[in-house]
């Protein structure tokens, strides 16, 4: 047993041991089936605190000649499926979380030259029958091991793209395209090698790398196949661990869910785990990164950027093209790569059917609120934001002049790429003032036949707090929008909602450029 070569399965018995472990094991059915393939090289990306070490530790526990882990998989999923103790600590495993070689080695430069050297010293340890060059590469003592013994190997590296993300010297990312070229693009290696799985932040990198790792299978954020279910927990994984440990799904919901792909819903497992330890919702995976990521690409300002990210501020989903970016740290050119990036790091959720993007949940609606606070470009965007809390209260009170105040500044700010009189901004504008009652309420967006109009259903998520439904005029007047809401019978979208209601008519003038307002409040009984 060694630290890189067949490692034991100490990591993974102290994940399993925690007060909360969700099983993920049927992972390991799914690597099964890649196994002494053609294409037997994987490469998953995820966003930081999403599970990828994790796992990458679990696959070692399993694969790893070093151990004997059948007891401690037993009371798992995996146990149970046929192909369980056919692979079951049957290969030599080498596991190598790259991000910790590269930040705790003082000499950086230097960083591959010792990992090699240290794997090599493991592997004369292991086999001590074969005799090794001083100045092998790992492909060449795998080879070596291979040539003599026929036993195959399966490659675990952890955050393979931290050259990448950190943007190292350009020799020393030669280097480690060198190392990266010897592993994965050798005929005379490849069945040496049963299984690679690399994963990172980001996928594979499409410009110098992607000729050393083109033979890789990828699932990442934006499409993670068959490996869906394991991109983080699963709203079924979270709505068990809220009923058994007492706090609310819908809550947790609102905070961490958000990321969807193929039929599941993801929610951040980091943050679930906090939340349910500590039974507090806040914005924990925050404290662990920076909204500067955000700050850094909306401060590039490429065509669009700014109106998209108001659109998504307020609720909306964007258009994206996730085609062009080159998954580098230096080939932002225009907001499309910028945003594909956002994805890649968690701060957007995509949607794959639609392409398009948006922001996920409350807990990282909040680092974007944090990002435009310090940003002199969304100066104007961050004071509707900070006014939007009030005015849902000034709205609750029927204060119908505050509303189209708020709705004048608004619109004037949703319309800079725009028409000003495009029924978009109309209802962006109507969602940007009232961008704090996300916190409060689910937001139903919905769009009449009629020419002009636009409706929006505020239901509420919280007792004692009014359903607001919203109905907008243009050229007309205030009380025509009410009579909108009676006569559309919008009210069938509250049917399971008993409480206070609040109608609100909006009548827009194109000619003045200004919003007038009114606020009736009825009880459902009288509005059915």
């Amino acid at each position: 047993m060694g630290i890189y070569l067949n490692p034991g399965y100490e990591n993974f018995r102290r994940i399993v041991s925690a007060d909360i472990y969700v099983d993920k094991t049927m992972l390991i059915k799914e690597t099964n089936r890649m196994i002494d393939i053609g294409n037997n090289s994987i490469c998953m990306s995820r966003p930081r605190r999403f599970g990828k070490t994790i796992a990458s530790n679990m696959l070692c526990a399993y694969y790893s000649k070093g151990c004997d882990s059948g007891e401690l998989f037993a009371p798992f999923k995996i146990s149970r499926v046929p192909c369980f103790e056919e692979k079951l600590n049957r290969y030599n495993v080498i596991k190598i979380d790259m991000n910790s070689e590269y930040q705790n080695t003082l000499d950086k430069e230097r960083v591959l030259i010792r990992l090699t050297r240290e794997i090599r010293r493991e592997m004369e340890s292991q086999f001590p029958e074969i005799v090794f060059e001083e100045d092998d590469s790992l492909a060449q003592c795998i080879l070596r091991i291979y040539t003599k013994t026929e036993q195959t190997f399966i490659l675990l590296i952890d955050e393979y793209d931290v050259f990448v993300r950190e943007q190292v010297s350009e020799k020393l990312f030669q280097e480690y395209l060198s190392f990266l070229n010897g592993l994965f693009k050798s005929d005379t290696l490849r069945p040496a090698i049963s299984l690679a799985y690399l994963t990172g932040i980001l996928p594979v990198v499409r410009d110098k790398i992607q000729s050393k790792l083109n033979n890789f299978r990828e699932y990442t954020i934006l499409n993670a196949g068959p490996f869906a279910e394991f991109v983080g927990f699963t709203g079924e994984e979270v709505e068990n661990l809220c009923n058994e440990h007492g706090i609310s799904y819908a809550e947790c919901r609102l905070w961490y869910d958000g990321y969807r792909q193929h039929g599941y819903e993801i929610y951040n497992p980091e943050s679930v785990v906090k939340a349910v330890r500590k039974k507090t919702f806040s914005s924990y995976w925050g404290k662990t990164s920076s909204y500067e990521v955000i700050s850094d690409r909306i401060r590039q300002n490429f065509a669009g950027t700014k109106e998209a990210v108001i659109q998504m501020l307020a609720g909306e989903n964007v258009d994206v093209n996730v085609t062009s970016y080159l998954n580098t740290m230096n080939s932002f050119r225009t907001r499309n790569d910028a945003f594909t990036y956002l994805i890649h790091v968690g701060y957007l959720a995509y949607d794959n059917e639609n392409g398009t993007c948006r922001i996920p949940n409350k807990e990282v609606r909040q680092e974007w609120f944090n990002a435009v606070e310090t940003d002199e470009e969304y100066k104007v965007t961050n004071e509707i934001i900070q006014s939007s809390k009030e005015l849902l209260a000034e709205t609750m009170r029927g204060n119908a002049d505050a509303v189209a105040e708020a709705l004048d500044v608004s619109h004037i700010h949703v319309t800079s790429n725009r028409s000003y009189n495009n029924e978009d901004a109309l209802q962006s504008a109507i969602y940007l003032a009232f961008i704090y009652a996300l916190n409060r309420y689910t937001v139903i967006k919905e769009m009449t036949t009629g020419k002009g109009f636009a409706d929006v259903v505020f239901i509420p998520r919280y007792a004692g707090d009014p359903a607001m439904v919203i109905a907008l005029k243009r050229n007309d007047c205030t009380e025509s929008a009410l009579e909108q809401i009676r006569q559309k019978q919008y009210f069938d979208s509250l049917q399971h909602y008993q409480g206070n209601m609040l109608l609100i008519g909006i009548n827009y003038d194109e000619k003045e450029k200004t919003h007038t307002c009114v606020i009736e409040q009825v009880t459902k009984a009288i509005a059915v």
